[in-house]
């Protein structure tokens, strides 16, 4: 295959797309360029389909390659790229989600997707470049896949869109857009926001939709160059003869039976339609005439149709609610007692237990990455346990899932986050489904809100989350025009025979985040406007059920979460602190039972289990960095003994020499005859020479000792001594 090559200029950069230089035995190969970022995107699609899959099987990898950006991975021990980061498999997911709807619905071809990161210039993010490079592969390889797709990222600081932003121009900003979709529509919206209004978030959707228009564009000049041959591909889904077969044995009664207010009345009428179909059908099954799959997804369609014809014609859902209406919440805050916050949020029979730890700034996770290394103070996990869905599977670590709905709910809650300065623990926050009948991620998102609050982190406000679902028309579906109705918090059949998930988390003044994924070709934004609005309704509704129990974050952290305190030091000391090679500091760590960490700023943090452990550590802090006066008295230790004089520390980490004329005020012979090593002394500076040592003085607290008759030594401090601290304020 020739080289052929095509480029465009966007938002002031240059996008170029090549094929036919690398992987040629690719069904479809096709790098992307923006700037000095380049990925590279293959497509590969199996000859045949899988015999009796029920589902599309498509895989979609996203490969960080530590050289793309001259980086050896920071690990001691491996140096070879391994396992994908969750940014890496959150990565993925962006361009599997809206990939998947463009292909034809059955289709059972085994498809493998790879996108390679080349090059990264540490300023053109590859992500989003990869979205696109992806669909122009799988053009290129004539593939059954209704593009060209396109991703494009939209930033927004003071006001104003960017258009394709740069890591620098992403710090701080007010809005992370990421959207994907064809000419026609949008298909998906990953987005953070710092509580963003619902009109200034269409107003970016329409200005990501108009870029994305151009990129498609752009993808046909090189998919006419190569005019690819359309693939054969195998659909194994239900036939309409099929299904008007099993829709004849499928009565109105048994599709009346079909709903219920808990997801168990709805999987028994399911099973009792199923049971019904299999067994008219034995004899034909038992004879190889039909196969048991196709029946019971003949089945399953039919109850999918009724479920949405019932939504669009009657506005009637499956557990009786009305279009918009919320699923009955209960909530509960602090009821695990030994963690540092807890909440139980359940919405309907989704249910979230969250629970908060509070930890030392160090504790903080680094992120060791292809592009850039990060640290994170806050931190969610979300757990999908098998028994939430009353299912029996191995644990294998987290999921794909589970690492998308983590990050998702992270995201939510970062706009509302306590500065650094004001709240320096690290959180870990943990969302464990407990029972799951969809929008469970929401539930954490709100779950995750009480449980700091429970915790005595104070957020700035409380954030709420709902998941909003589309049915709409097959007119609709094929025009673009026609019968749609948006639902509010969607359940797990509305969101599985339904058209979308769009999930939407918010503050009561704005949008933090958003994440969209559709089953049909696309939306448009007026649809998504409507969605916005219904969502707000009934995230402010969630928001006063929750300030119901928990208003405003508690006044006091859990007496079982670790105390922090912070001591501002001239920078000049923090090698004073830490001691060579860290010997003060660990001796400081070791004997007070606590944790530090010092900024450069000559911050220093103290975690500590409790308020006696920290002032230990803080007083030890404050004595080595304590800059000591003529004329001040103290009590130290005797340290090193020479013919000369005494060496004193008289505070931590200072020592000073008492000459032996200064040790009594009579002539002493001898060092060792008054002072012994280890020894309690009372101690007085006299003045601090031009080299910054010290010269101290013991003969102030012995006017009546006279010579062959001398105080007692060891432990104990001459009498009338002082505490170490006295004549300075800590």
């Amino acid at each position: 295959m020739s080289i052929q090559t095509v480029e465009t200029e966007l938002a002031g950069r240059k996008i170029k797309l090549e094929t036919g230089r690398l992987a040629l035995q690719a069904n479809g190969a096709v790098t992307i360029q923006m700037g000095e970022s380049i990925v590279l995107c293959t497509a590969m699609m199996a000859e045949e389909g899988k015999p009796d899959a029920d589902f599309f099987p498509l895989t979609i990898e996203y490969q960080e390659r530590y050289y793309a950006s001259g980086k050896i991975k920071g690990s001691r021990f491996m140096k070879r790229d391994g396992r994908s980061s969750d940014e890496a498999i959150l990565k993925a997911r962006i361009i599997d989600r809206p990939i998947r709807p463009l292909f034809p619905k059955g289709i059972t071809n085994e498809t493998q997707a790879i996108a390679t990161i080349l090059s990264a210039d540490l300023v053109n993010e590859t992500g989003v470049l990869a979205i696109t490079g992806m669909s122009a592969a799988m053009l290129v390889a004539g593939m059954p896949f209704a593009g060209p797709l396109a991703g494009v990222r939209i930033g927004m600081k003071n006001d104003q869109f960017i258009v394709f932003p740069t890591f620098e121009e992403m710090e701080g900003a007010q809005l992370d857009l990421l959207v994907a979709g064809t000419a026609d529509a949008i298909t998906m919206v990953e987005a953070g926001a710092n509580e963003l209004t619902d009109a200034k978030m269409i107003e970016a959707l329409e200005l990501a939709h108009k870029t994305i228009k151009e990129i498609c564009a752009f993808q046909l000049q090189l998919v006419a160059k190569i005019n690819p041959t359309a693939r054969t591909y195998t659909v194994a889904k239900a036939s309409d003869e099929m299904i008007q077969l099993v829709a004849g044995i499928i009565s109105a009664d048994d599709l009346a039976a079909y709903k219920g207010g808990a997801k168990k009345e709805i999987k028994d009428a399911i099973h009792a339609i199923e049971n019904k179909v299999l067994t008219h059908f034995a004899a034909e099954i038992e004879a190889g005439t039909y196969k048991k799959s196709e029946l019971l997804g003949a089945a399953g369609k039919v109850m999918d149709n009724s479920m949405r014809n019932n939504i669009l014609e009657r506005d009637q859902r499956l557990d009786g609610r009305r279009l918009d209406e919320v699923r009955k919440i209960s909530i509960e805050a602090g009821l695990i007692p030994r963690t540092h916050g807890s909440a139980l949020f359940q919405r309907g029979e989704t249910q979230a237990l969250t629970l908060t730890t509070l930890g030392a700034p160090g504790d903080a996770q680094i992120i060791d990455s292809m592009e850039v290394d990060m640290e994170k103070r806050y931190i969610h996990y979300y757990v999908f346990p098998p028994y939430s869905v009353g299912e029996i599977k191995g644990l294998r670590g987290a999921s794909r899932r589970e690492i998308g709905h983590g990050a998702l709910a992270e995201r939510a809650l970062l706009p509302v986050l306590p500065a650094k300065e004001d709240f320096p623990y690290t959180i870990l926050v943990v969302s464990e489904i407990m029972t799951c009948n969809g929008s469970s991620s929401m539930a954490s998102v709100c779950g995750s809100t009480l449980s700091m609050m429970d915790a005595g982190v104070p957020l700035k406000k409380a954030v709420s989350a709902v998941a909003m679902g589309l049915v709409c028309s097959d007119e609709f579906k094929k025009s673009g025009t026609g019968a749609y109705k948006i639902l509010t918090d969607i359940q797990s059949f509305e969101d599985f025979a339904g058209d979308m998930d769009f999930k939407v988390a918010r503050t009561a003044d704005g949008i933090t985040a958003l994440q969209m994924d559709i089953k049909v070709k696309g939306i448009t934004t007026q649809m998504m406007g409507e969605a916005l609005q219904k969502a707000a309704t009934a995230c402010n509704q969630m928001l006063a059920e929750m300030a119901a129990v928990l208003p405003a974050p508690r006044a006091e952290l859990s007496k079982y979460a670790p105390i922090i305190m912070k001591i501002q030091i001239n920078p000049d000391y923090i090698r004073d602190v830490i001691g060579k090679g860290g010997e003060t500091i660990q001796k400081i760590t070791g004997e007070c039972g606590v944790e530090m960490d010092i900024e450069q700023t000559g911050l220093v943090i103290i975690t500590a289990p409790n308020k006696e452990a920290g002032d230990k550590a803080a007083n030890w802090v404050k004595a080595i960095v304590y800059e000591p006066t003529p004329g001040e008295e103290f009590e130290g230790t005797v340290v090193n003994i020479m013919d000369f004089g005494a060496f004193v520390e008289f505070v931590p980490g200072k020592d000073g020499l008492v000459h032996i004329s200064a040790l009594r005020p009579y002539r002493v012979e001898k060092v060792g005859d008054v002072v012994k090593v280890g020894d309690k002394v009372r101690v007085k500076l006299l003045k601090i020479d031009e080299q910054g040592r010290y010269n101290l003085s013991m003969k102030e607290f012995y006017q009546d000792e006279k010579p062959g008759v001398q105080a007692p030594k060891g432990p104990q401090a001459p009498q009338g001594s002082k505490p170490m601290n006295d004549g300075y304020d800590f």
